[in-house]
């Protein structure tokens, strides 16, 4: 009979000044530790060498969700100020949004938000800070967001987000709305950003596409589940909260034929592989869209994904079990171990991993 897996299990020691508080000032300088899960080689490498690893044929699958400035601050009737966080919309202009703080909320009450343009009545208080709100605004809600939300950047990331971009200075609380954003964010949505991809820059999508890598997109919206504490002492009591996801067709047929004809699919990100591996049934992908609570954690058998891109990730986290379910535990504490000592910098403005 196993040992169950347990959360302590997944513990490391992280020095708090590692954890990256603004972006690299380049995209692609951002650093890359090259894990062989095969021989436990590791290579420290810039991430614009990245083409060096790939080869013609592979196919790389990204995620598109765009992360919505979803963060607002407003009043209510008891407090001078609160903060909201947009997590989902339930049916129209009904949404789902963590509100801070929470216990001086009633069911009810009426928020001024986003400069009075918002007003969210309160629906229904939902445990853990969550609240369901309707929400009244005349013209558009994206358009509001952009003009007066923030970017709900973690909050280990010790710093306001600023309202406006500036992508000509390397000040860090003026560089959210560019940065915290892959340079192919289409479809809006998320409310966190799918991390590994950050370090992609157009010019080093066109190295690789001209080099015959395959580039395909998916659209999984991140949000609060991904980072949820895991709680439990046992790993495999933690459940994932369920999150949107779309796969085109054209991608779906991609990754079946890169698998058919012996060719690597190379997943940017956790969120593209948990979206890539619900939807796949005997390592073919479907199409279409769907929500998946798919929870991956080692003795998960991987079907559809030959190669991983991500980033370094919090202790304990659902995201760590992931990587270490793909390449091994033991090799991927020690990777992380090794990028202690190198000073990576861990989290979502981090460097990356790249796992072959």
């Amino acid at each position: 009979m196993s040992i169950p897996l347990r959360t302590a299990d997944f513990d490391y020691i992280l020095p708090p000044d590692l954890i990256a508080q603004a972006p690299a000032p380049e995209r692609d300088r951002s650093r890359l530790l090259v894990l062989d899960r095969s021989t436990g080689v590791l290579q420290d490498r810039i991430f614009r060498d990245i083409p060096e690893y790939l080869v013609p044929g592979d196919l790389l699958v990204i995620n598109e969700a765009k992360v919505i400035p979803a963060r607002l601050f407003g009043r209510s009737e008891r407090r001078h100020r609160i903060e909201v966080l947009l997590l989902l919309e339930v049916e129209t202009d009904c949404w789902e949004a963590l509100v801070k703080p929470s216990r001086q909320i009633r069911v009810g009450d009426r928020l001024a938000l986003a400069d009075e343009t918002i007003t969210a009545e309160v629906i229904e208080k939902r445990g853990e800070g969550r609240h369901l709100l309707k929400l009244v605004y005349d013209g558009t809600l994206s358009d509001l967001l952009w003009q007066f939300g923030q970017m709900p950047v973690p909050p280990y990331i010790k710093r306001q987000p600023s309202l406006t971009p500036t992508p000509s200075t390397l000040d860090p609380s003026t560089l959210d709305r560019d940065r915290y954003q892959t340079v192919y964010a289409k479809h809006e949505g998320a409310i966190a950003a799918p991390t590994a991809g950050l370090h992609f820059t157009p010019e080093l999508i066109e190295t690789l596409t001209r080099q015959g890598v395959a580039v395909a997109p998916i659209t999984l919206y991140v949000g609060p589940g991904t980072f949820r504490p895991v709680r439990v002492e046992e790993v495999s009591a933690h459940r994932m909260e369920p999150e949107r996801y779309m796969i085109p067709e054209q991608t779906a047929l991609a990754v079946k034929a890169a698998r058919r004809e012996g060719r690597r699919v190379i997943a940017v990100g956790t969120t593209t592989v948990r979206a890539l591996e619900h939807a796949a049934v005997n390592g073919d992908v479907r199409s279409g869209a769907g929500v998946t609570d798919l929870f991956i954690y080692p003795g998960y058998r991987y079907t559809c994904i030959d190669a991983l891109i991500t980033n370094f990730h919090l202790p304990r986290s659902t995201l760590f079990m992931l990587v270490s379910a793909f390449a091994g535990r033991q090799a991927v504490l020690a990777a992380y171990h090794e990028a202690i000592a190198l000073r990576y910098r861990f989290y979502s403005y981090g460097d990356a991993m790249l796992i072959v």
